[in-house]
């Protein structure tokens, strides 16, 4: 597989640049204040490992029908993206050149892609439109399924004020009505939904980038 040299990190660096004097100063020093917090504190302690295996969750589609995992990857090979939803910026960065980079690379190898986030299916559905995405877009309610890979997080109180400064209710947002959200996480998981690798970034403004991807799936495949 090759791989395109745009990174995930260029584009948010200019993301950055262009909205820096868009953001209210205040909620933008919470927000890099959360930023730091989260990347000190690091990846938490229990994250599932390389050969755990995936439990079949039920997930719903971007029209609320219920359906699986085992379903959306088809017993395939499996790159899982978790993301928080269609309101965060840097999500619809990632979930863009994944479409645009990786996926017609999976598309070649019979490798799934799929992403994930705990709001509702209207949200799935914004993220999908907004990205024009060809590749499954589901909401787990509850975060169950990061909840089993030990990825998830809380924005501190401060944060989700900052968020709702900008008109943003995480509550309102998520199918559970809570705040939690996953760390950003990308999943490669072979087609027995046993785990191969797994990438977590506590502070959300970082993704995986598609070349770290394809170089694990040659090394895996």
């Amino acid at each position: 597989m090759t791989s395109s040299t745009v990174s995930i990190a260029d584009q948010v660096g200019a993301f950055n640049t262009a909205v820096a004097d868009q953001i209210p100063a205040e909620a933008l020093t919470t927000f890099t204040a959360e930023q730091a917090r989260l990347d000190a504190a690091g990846v938490p302690a229990g994250v599932a490992a390389p050969g755990a295996v995936l439990p079949d969750v039920e997930l719903l589609d971007v029209h609320g029908a219920p359906t699986s995992l085992f379903a959306v990857t088809g017993g395939r090979p499996a790159v899982i993206v978790f993301y928080r939803g269609a309101w965060c910026p840097y999500c619809n960065i990632a979930l863009k050149t994944y479409q645009d980079q990786l996926l017609p690379q999976l598309n070649e190898h019979g490798v799934a892609l799929v992403a994930i986030s705990p709001q509702k299916p209207d949200g799935s559905l914004s993220s999908q439109q907004k990205n024009a995405l060809a590749f499954p877009v589901m909401s787990d309610p509850g975060n169950v399924l990061a909840d089993r890979l030990g990825i998830l997080t809380t924005p501190s109180a401060r944060a989700q004020a900052a968020m709702a400064q900008l008109g943003l209710d995480l509550t309102a947002a998520n199918a559970d009505g809570t705040p939690t959200l996953p760390m950003p996480t990308v999943v490669i998981a072979d087609a027995d939904h046993t785990i191969r690798w797994i990438d977590v970034h506590p502070d959300y403004t970082n993704r995986t980038e598609v070349v770290d991807i394809i170089n694990v799936l040659d090394a895996v495949q």
